[in-house]
Formats: structure tokens, C-alpha cells, sequence
């Protein structure tokens, strides 16, 4: 149990191996589960996932009672009942209840978060295209993500993974922006932690080459056009003075 700036939050990770039969070596299953309680706030939340090698298979909606699948095809093979999910939850509360007593409500180290914002296709003006704002080490799971339109705040589709957690007990995740590139517009990923004094803005937009004005393209051409004439005159000569070259040499031959 560690807690942070009133925030008490429990992390439980337990691997588990499913099927009767001889597991692969080198493939992991792994339930992760948390729960936490912002006391300043009095608000509380959590969560609860199944992932096999590090990708997802589903996480229970607390709030709805929902299993959610990451794919919908995961759903021919299995299912999960989402009370079990809760019912793991309601004991995470009570052992954390018991941990701080334990440990005097010692507050833990805050860790602030690094941003990445990249597109998830390389861009091209006017085709639908994507924009990942990566979020990572950070601590605990308490984060706020805004993505931000030429300085205006955009909700429209929208969307964020659940939190994931590292090696170090740290959290990753992602949030989601479908966009339409077009050049001027510019987007800043905006996200609030404990662990920043200010919310972090990390910058993005489209890097195309600039548009090549009507004057420009005339006179590329005309330059082309002249080099063009120019080597033909060159060449004209060229092969003139070689033929009288040529001739004069054979005239001497025959004297």
C-alpha cells in the first residue's frame, strides 16, 4: 500500500496460469486489479483487467457492472462474470483499510508522467488519420488527459485505454483523437498530475511539405525549358565542329 497527497491507492497484481493443461513457457495471463480513494474529494474508483503478454483481453466497468472486451471475437471463446470483478474490489478496500493503519498513512513517492504525441498513420492532407497521446511512468493513477484544437478543447470521438500497469508498479496509457489533417491546424496534449506543478501541453502538427505557388512552378518550368534548349544548341555545335574536325582530318588522309 503506498498513498499519495491523500489519496490512498492499493495495487494488487496476481498472476494467474488459466487451463488444466501445460502452459506455454514465455506467455504470461495476469490479472491486475486496484482500488483507490481520493479523500480530499471523498472519491473513490478502481480497476480490474485480464491481459496476456502485456495486451488486453478485457477490464470490468466498476461503475457499470460490464465486462469489456478489447476485441469483440474474445467473446467465442470465454466470458467473464463482471461481480467477480467487484466483488476482488470490495476486498482491495478493506486490506487497504488495514495497510494504512499499518503503516501510519505514510505517503508514498509521486511520480509525474512523460508525454508522447505521434499519429498512427503517416500524414497525408485531407485522409483520416489518428492521433495517440502516449502517457507513461507515472503515479499513481490519478490523470487527467485534454487534447486541445488550435487552443480550443475537443471532445468529439475522443477515447482513452484503461490504466496499465509497469514493472515498477508505475501506470502507462493512451488517450485517442481521429482527425483530418489539414495545414495550419496544430493540436497540444494536455495532461494534469500530482506529479506536475502546471499541466503539461506536448505539441503536435502535421510536418507536409510546404505548397508550391503558381509563379514557382512557372518558373521551374521555364528554367527546365531554357536548360533543355540550351543543351540542344550545346550539342548542335558539338557534333558540328566534330563533323568538320572530322572531315578535315580526312582530307589531309588523302593528301
Amino acid at each position: 500500500m503506498a498513498t499519495g497527497r491523500g489519496v490512498p491507492l492499493v495495487l494488487l497484481a496476481v498472476l494467474a496460469l488459466q487451463g488444466s493443461g501445460a502452459v506455454k513457457v514465455g506467455h504470461v495471463l495476469m490479472q491486475t486489479e486496484f482500488y483507490q480513494r481520493d479523500e480530499t474529494r471523498n472519491k473513490e474508483g478502481g480497476q480490474f483487467m485480464f491481459d496476456f503478454d502485456g495486451d488486453e483481453i478485457f477490464h470490468v466497468d466498476l461503475e457499470k457492472s460490464e465486462t469489456i472486451w478489447r476485441l469483440p471475437i474474445f467473446t467465442t471463446f470465454t466470458s467473464f462474470e463482471a461481480q467477480g470483478a467487484l466483488q476482488n474490489i470490495a476486498v482491495d478496500k478493506q486490506n487497504m483499510e488495514i495497510m494504512m493503519k499499518r503503516s501510519n498513512r505514510s505517503q508514498g513517492t509521486i511520480a509525474p508522467p512523460e508525454v508522447t504525441v505521434f499519429s498512427e498513420d503517416p500524414v497525408e492532407l485531407g485522409d483520416p488519420n489518428i492521433l495517440i497521446c502516449y502517457v507513461d511512468k507515472f503515479w499513481p493513477s490519478v490523470i487527467t488527459i485534454t487534447w486541445m484544437k488550435n487552443g480550443q478543447e475537443v471532445t468529439e470521438g475522443v477515447s482513452e485505454t484503461v490504466f496499465y500497469r509497469q514493472a515498477d508498479n508505475g501506470f502507462y496509457k493512451f488517450s485517442y483523437l481521429p482527425f483530418i489533417p489539414t495545414r495550419g491546424d496544430y493540436y497540444d496534449c494536455r495532461v494534469e498530475h500530482w506529479g506536475l506543478r502546471d499541466p503539461l501541453m506536448t505539441h503536435w502538427e502535421p510536418q507536409v511539405p510546404l505548397p508550391v505557388s503558381e509563379s514557382t512552378e512557372t518558373l521551374v518550368c521555364a528554367l527546365g525549358l531554357a536548360v533543355g534548349i540550351v543543351g540542344i544548341v550545346v550539342g548542335t555545335i558539338l557534333i558540328i565542329k566534330a563533323m568538320k574536325m572530322n572531315n578535315a582530318r580526312n582530307q589531309r588522309g588523302l593528301l
